[in-house]
């Protein structure tokens, strides 16, 4: 390999893969004798150091290959409603960019941007999946660095914990029509997100032993959940009712609700109940279970919770149950005392 000069321009002269290459560089012996050292440095990192050189694709077509990831890897609620969401939001903003022109400033750029019109929570989930996209893209030889990993996600306020009290649970099932009540108890007596409760289906009913296998989890991981007596003879007259179709909660053509959110709303709106979405129901049956002094990590492990502090949100519980616990210590304690004299002053330590 060398440098050579024909006429006015100098070329340079080297083996790749067992190929001669020759490639003008320009009437510059100096820049010829860069450019052979850059191309050696390369072929030695490619062929004897195992380091390749990144593919150039740009941002646009890298989500396409991503998603196409996300969907054979991921569940379906993670897909839809996570990565699609952010990736059309990021690539609103990176499109045209490739992969190694996305730098931590750009990055901070888009969060403060996007902090202007979402919550912090939806800049984080963002943030996350741009992390995670990049970390693929270092496995897949599109990138050497992952450009996100030391920008800091946003601070997010305690998260929303809404639930109903036993007199709201009578009057929101007294207000039900016949297709949603049978859903609402559910989700109420098992703490199921809605995409479990409308995919879930009969053969994951085990009505016998008394427990429902849920398998469509956001977690892609799946768990068993005790049925109660309430729910128990739910689905029995249900499942006495049931025109055979694959799914529990179905139509009259054996297909399953898509959604529920109109005959819901009309529910919520006829019991009276506001501030409420189908999604606080699982807030519900979270919260009862620890106000009934059940384990946190077993509520963690019913309710499919990957982390612990999703499950502690519980421990806040309503100003009324925390007074009636408190008072509680009254059948404990004496409380006929009088104050001890101490130098002539009352000591109530």
């Amino acid at each position: 390999m060398g440098i050579y000069k024909k006429g006015t321009n100098w070329y340079i002269d080297y083996y790749l893969k067992g190929r001669r290459k020759r490639k003008k560089v320009g009437p510059s012996r100096k820049l010829a004798e860069q450019v052979l050292m850059d191309v050696q440095v390369k072929i030695a990192k490619k062929e004897y150091l195992g380091v390749l050189e990144e593919k150039k694709i740009l941002f646009e077509e890298y989500v396409r290959e991503y998603l196409e990831y996300s969907k054979a890897n991921k569940s379906v609620a993670t897909y839809e409603r996570s990565d699609r969401f952010s990736t059309n939001s990021l690539k609103a903003t990176f499109q045209g960019k490739y992969l190694f022109e996305i730098t931590p400033q750009l990055i901070e750029k888009y969060k403060a941007m996007r902090l202007e019109k979402v919550e912090p929570a939806t800049v984080n989930r963002e943030l996350a999946c741009l992390k995670h996209m990049y970390t693929k893209a270092m496995e897949w030889g599109y990138a050497r660095i992952n450009p996100a990993k030391g920008v800091k996600l946003l601070k997010e306020p305690p998260g929303r914990l809404r639930y109903l009290k036993p007199e709201e649970i009578k009057t929101l099932l007294q207000a039900c029509s016949e297709h949603i009540r049978p859903i609402v108890v559910t989700a109420l007596n098992t703490g199921m997100r809605r995409s479990e409760v409308l995919t879930l289906k009969w053969s994951h009913v085990d009505l016998e032993n008394r427990k429902v296998t849920v398998v469509n989890t956001k977690n892609n991981e799946s768990r068993v959940i005790p049925i109660n007596r309430t729910l128990y003879q739910e689905l029995l007259i249900l499942a006495q009712k049931s025109n055979k179709g694959a799914h529990v909660f179905s139509g009259r053509d054996g297909n399953p609700f898509k959604d529920v959110k109109k005959s819901f709303s009309s529910a919520l709106k006829k019991a009276g109940i506001e501030d409420f979405r189908f999604h606080d129901l699982r807030h519900t049956f979270g919260s009862h279970l620890a106000m009934k002094g059940v384990n946190p990590r077993t509520i963690q492990q019913v309710m499919g919770h990957k982390e612990i502090k999703m499950t502690m949100r519980y421990s806040h519980l309503s100003p009324e149950f925390v007074q009636e616990a408190v008072e509680k210590l009254d059948n404990l304690l004496d409380t006929n005392w009088t104050p001890r004299r101490f130098e002539g002053k009352e000591d109530y330590c």
